[in-house]
């Protein structure tokens, strides 16, 4: 369907497809097979939601059931063929959807809705007919929604509410009903996306669409596993560009939550690890409950994005938060979150000290958190306290938790919070903490505001923790497929013989893969002999170390078929000896090229760099340290290609070792920008040879004070 996507070096796409869903979120004409007016019928209501939901924006709805003359007095046609006109929109709600389907692209729709279950979902049997389906889309001009989805994408949505709108895609319509529901909590909803098994409309489109909208403030996300790694990328990147937050609850962290995606949508859900390294890479806030994905989500559309360094003109500076409560341990409690979030609590400036204790008595805190006692919030004090506040250059952002605990307090602080709002720039959050909902300051004054306003300490901490982090990744981004890799490096070809047998390679050929990229290896020398070791390492410059090189022999060091540490001809003889005994006697059948003799590298910090192929997105590139961090810690982090030379950098002090790196506790400093190097070219690598590398292994690849150095490697070809 469509033009062919201009691909990438990996053969990847490098940009959306281009579908205009306008057209099926604001249809002229829809045809909805199945209608029916018979009492207590599902399809009933069904087709009078859609019916509601059309007529709202002024299209035709038209009932197709050849069993009925009329349907609710409008007059129904026996084949959606027989439906006069052009037709934007097909809803197919009977049992034989895929029947039903291939009816509907006769009349070529532009898009079309299976409701229907029984798909991808449930096993082989439906995997076979979603395939079918698939083929249908392919084959034809119609684009598809669902199957196994529901009708949210037909709702309608009360106008009134405050801030930007939310738009919301859901693989599950059941996980989007609260946040539906949050409209009654004064959440501004424009869109609803109920994707299903996405055998053809899948986020990606509708990311794309709803990060166009000049309406949306933030697109909000239940996913279960993401159709292609690629489009997930690109779309992310769309969004970035247009300033557009996505929030994500992706499932799919444990084993258990991986299995039960697949079985309910048939996605492949991908390493968690790779999925949470690529929404750090595209600024996607990931969190973990719906009630979560409301709150994060309504602060990003309503707070307006910061202004840059404040009046202080320390451009470099974390923003800062202060606390304001009109109680001590309220606010201690409040300070001590968002501190171990990582929120910046400043004190305030000495001259906004002494301006609040004109009016907050002098035995309360005012430096941050600013503690009024209560009462002031009740009368003329409540105001002047919340200017002070807010005009303090250390200030970025507010929160004032409220208890709810007396109304003669809480209602004019409410009031005085909304109304401070509309004179500044900078974000007012407001906690109802009260276990009580029916309060005037909260039902009347809170919730009719354009502030954000939360129900727990915790939420509001981690929102305004993904509003900061959100907008300083929006203030460097700089997206990586303005300028896509489309041919391959010079070098390519060269490695193409080396990669053309399937399996692992021995180090010695492993290391000429690097080479052939750039990447520095140990001075080497293979020899078959103990003479030639011995003169290779004379040659070499002793110390050496002794290796036996075989693709059959992966795991050198647990063999005992590494000796370090030579110092003499003699020691090198034996050692050459020793280890061709050992091989003899503990893999007799491996195929062994001979004894790699190579220059001993001591000091500095040993890391590891590699690439694996994921299930979703396909090469990627993984770093850590060596050493404990990566084989008990698991201390590693990732990065999906294509990534420029400042994610490299991110990706390097993501790891819990990177102080190691940074020359903590007196240690020098390593060569970081030479890493970098090495990533950078590994990512080309792999870029290069997708199709034909399965695995790369570089460890230990030593980072020293200059310079970095890969002492072994382990490439497997596909």
């Amino acid at each position: 369907m469509g033009n062919q996507p201009r691909l990438d070096v990996s053969g990847r796409p490098v940009a959306l497809r281009d579908i205009d869903l306008e057209r099926f979120f604001r249809p002229k004409s829809v045809a909805v097979i199945g209608a029916s007016d018979t009492s207590a019928r599902p399809n009933t209501a069904m087709w009078r939601k859609i019916r509601d939901w059309g007529e709202a924006w002024g299209a035709t709805v038209h009932p197709v059931n050849p069993n009925r003359d009329t349907i609710d007095g409008v007059p129904s046609f026996d084949s959606v063929a027989d439906v006069p006109g052009d037709l934007d929109l097909a809803v197919i709600l009977v049992g034989q959807a895929v029947e039903a389907f291939e009816a509907v692209l006769e009349k070529k729709p532009a898009f079309a809705v299976i409701f229907a279950a029984g798909f991808a979902e449930v096993g082989p049997e439906g995997e076979e007919l979603q395939a079918r389906l698939e083929g249908l889309v392919a084959e034809g001009d119609t684009h598809l929604l669902g199957p196994n989805t529901n009708l949210n994408a037909f709702e309608v949505y009360p106008e009134g509410n405050p801030g930007r709108a939310l738009a919301l895609i859901t693989q599950s319509g059941h996980q989007g009903r609260p946040i539906f529901q949050a409209q009654d909590l004064g959440l501004n909803m424009s869109h609803w996306a109920p994707t299903g098994n996405e055998v053809d409309l899948e986020f990606a489109d509708f990311a794309r669409y709803f990060a166009d909208l000049p309406d949306v403030g933030v697109i909000a996300a239940y996913v279960e596993g993401f159709k292609n790694g690629r489009s997930f990328m690109l779309a992310a990147d769309h969004a970035a560009r247009q300033g557009k937050p996505l929030v994500i609850v992706k499932v799919g962290r444990t084993d258990e939550g991986r299995s039960m995606a697949k079985s309910h949508t048939g996605h492949l859900t991908g390493s968690d690890a790779v999925v949470s390294a690529a929404f750090r890479q595209f600024g996607v806030i990931r969190v973990d409950g719906l009630d979560e994905l409301q709150d994060t989500s309504m602060m990003l559309a309503r707070a307006a994005p910061p202004r840059g360094p404040g009046p202080s003109g320390r451009s470099e500076r974390k923003p800062g938060v202060c606390i304001y409560a009109i109680s001590g341990g309220t606010g201690a409690h409040m300070a001590d979150m968002a501190a171990a979030a990582g929120l910046r609590l400043p004190d305030l400036t000495p001259a906004t000290q002494k301006k609040l204790h004109q009016w907050i008595p002098t035995y309360l805190r005012v430096s941050n958190p600013v503690d009024n006692g209560g009462a002031p919030s009740a009368d003329e004090r409540g105001p002047k306290i919340l200017d002070a506040i807010i005009n303090d250059p250390n200030v970025d952002l507010v929160i004032c938790p409220i208890t709810g605990a007396l109304a003669s307090m809480s209602l004019p602080l409410a009031r005085d919070l909304v109304a401070a709002q509309q004179k500044t720039h900078k974000p007012i959050c407001v906690i109802w903490g009260s276990p009580t909902s029916d309060g005037e300051a909260y039902t009347e004054v809170l919730l009719k505001s354009n502030l954000p306003v939360f129900r727990t300490f915790s939420n509001c901490v981690g929102a305004v923790k993904a509003y900061f982090d959100y907008h300083e990744f929006l203030g460097r981004y700089r997206s990586p497929f303005e300028k896509p890799v489309l041919r391959r490096s010079a070098v390519a070809g060269g490695v193409d013989a080396l990669l053309a047998t399937p399996g692992a390679m021995s180090e010695w050929r492993s290391k000429e893969v690097l080479t052939a990229y750039g990447i520095p290896v140990t001075r080497d020398t293979l020899v078959t002999s103990s003479a030639e070791a011995a003169r290779a390492a004379a040659k070499t410059g002793f110390p050496v170390v002794l290796k036996a090189s075989s693709p059959d022999l992966l795991h050198k060091s647990d063999l005992g078929l590494v000796r370090v540490g030579l110092s003499s001809a003699g020691e090198v003889k034996r050692a050459y000896g020793e280890l061709m005994d050992t091989v003899a006697e503990k893999a007799p059948r491996a195929q062994v090229e001979g004894v790699i003799v190579s220059e001993m590298v001591e000091g500095g910090v040993e890391c590891v760099v590699g690439v694996s192929q994921d299930d979703l997105f396909g090469p990627t590139i993984m770093f850590g340290l060596g050493g404990i961090f990566v084989e008990v810690l698991h201390d590693v982090t990732f990065r999906v290609p294509p990534f420029d030379r400042a994610e490299a950098g991110r990706m390097i002090r993501e790891v819990q070792g990177f102080p190691l790196l940074a020359g903590a506790r007196g240690r020098a400093k390593a060569d970081l920008g030479a890493l970098v190097d090495v990533i950078l070219k590994v990512q080309r690598l792999a870029l290069d040879h997708a199709g034909s590398l399965a695995e790369l292994d570089i460890n230990p690849l030593v980072v020293r004070t200059k310079g970095a150095v890969a002492l072994d490697a382990l490439v497997v070809a596909r």
